[in-house]
């Protein structure tokens, strides 16, 4: 079995340089990708593939612009898979499956250095230090963490990232497969909001952590440096003296905060999901919301964007599916918060305002309890 892993690392100043060359050099590709190609659709001649983009950069256009030869300098995977990168975000594209690809911009795009295992000797692992190619041993600080390579695991392929000043590593590695028990236990329905984070149709409530004084605090400290950030630019725009290197210190102090709050909301999604998992029930149950729609009310964007909706259903599914868990996802459209639990009967005229479900039944209970009940029980739906 393949599983991924993903730890910070320590490297030293020469392997610092080293990386930020590497993403530039994949930063530039990529986008050299896309503007070949927009150029090559406005004088009406044929699309241009990774492969023989890659073979034309090399072969035709390197040669004859030797200016851009420091293209040649860094890692040549790292290259060529951000040119396949590029390639599938086309092939998305002329399947509707997205938008035309964007150009990736430096500072706010998400480029990463790519590795893979081509010798015996290539991505070992030790417990305080892994071998990466081109780079040599980096330090990593969670000790023990990525599987090493005396226990017999082999480490395939990996990534290098950098986020907020801080470098990740991430890393796929084939793994014995687990040893897996039937669940015995019902199934579970989650009904996912923003009162509350998710609400089980066993009765545990799983609370909005963005609501916490430790996050209040954070996004408080956030307002003020952000605000600080923007007072520098501004007097950058009218002319003051104000030095380029004080807002970069500004920014990455933004960035660091940032980077803490999604850390934060990561690690609880994480242990919620371990704790659901435990649990072992036969199958699990969630609404296909539709997050783009609700991003759109100006009211609740910001707190349905903090609550990582999607990062939970894909890490959700991807923990059913190691633990040999049946993952039902139900139709957008089911009313599962207006179906009465107790007589099946349908309540059109339920308002967002109204939190306790009542029906002529004489049946009460919670809005999003009732929800997760019915989720449970549904009838139709799809398995992911």
């Amino acid at each position: 079995m393949l599983k991924s892993f993903k730890t910070e690392m320590n490297p030293t100043e020469e392997q610092k340089v080293k990386i930020h060359k590497t993403i530039g050099t994949c930063r530039y590709v990529y986008n050299f990708y896309l503007a070949h190609n927009k150029e090559l659709f406005e004088k009406g001649e044929p699309f241009m593939s990774g492969k023989l983009f890659s073979v034309w950069l090399n072969n035709e256009y390197l040669p004859k612009h030797p200016e851009y030869s420091w293209i040649k300098e860094v890692s040549s995977k790292s290259v060529k898979h951000s040119i396949e990168c590029g390639c599938t975000a086309f092939s998305r594209f002329f399947k509707h499956q997205s938008a035309f690809p964007n150009f990736k911009k430096k500072g706010k795009s998400d480029v990463k250095m790519y590795f893979v295992k081509n010798n015996p000797g290539d991505c070992r692992c030790e417990r305080h230090r892994i071998s990466i190619p081109t780079l040599g041993w980096i330090r990593i600080k969670e000790k023990g963490y990525i599987p090493t390579t005396k226990d017999g695991y082999v480490i395939k392929s990996g990534s290098v990232s950098m986020k907020a000043g801080r470098f990740y590593v991430s890393v796929l590695a084939e793994v014995p497969d687990p040893e897996i028990t039937d669940p015995k236990n019902e199934g579970i329905g989650i009904d996912l909001g923003v009162k509350d984070f998710a609400i089980c149709s066993n009765g545990r409530t799983y609370k909005n952590i963005n609501k916490s004084a430790r996050l209040k605090k954070i996004e408080k400290h956030l307002i003020r440096e952000q605000r600080s950030l923007s007072r520098k630019y501004e007097n950058l725009k009218k002319g003051e003296s104000t030095q380029r290197a004080n807002i970069q210190k500004q920014k990455l102090k933004v960035q660091k905060l940032h980077h803490k709050l999604d850390l934060i909301r990561t690690d609880y999604i994480n242990k919620t999901i371990a704790e659901i998992v435990k649990t072992k029930p036969s199958y699990i149950t969630i609404e296909n919301l539709n997050v783009s729609g609700m991003m759109k009310n100006r009211h609740l964007s910001k707190a349905v964007a903090s609550q990582k909706f999607y990062e939970f259903r894909v890490k959700l599914q991807a923990k059913c599916h190691e633990n040999s868990i049946e993952f039902r996802v139900a139709d957008r459209w089911y009313p599962s918060s207006r179906i009465c639990h107790g007589c099946g009967c349908i309540k059109k005229d339920l308002k967002l305002s109204d939190r306790t479900y009542r029906c002529g039944c004489g049946y009460v209970e919670d809005r999003d309890l009732n929800a997760a009940l019915n989720l449970r029980d549904a009838a139709t739906y799809e398995v992911a």
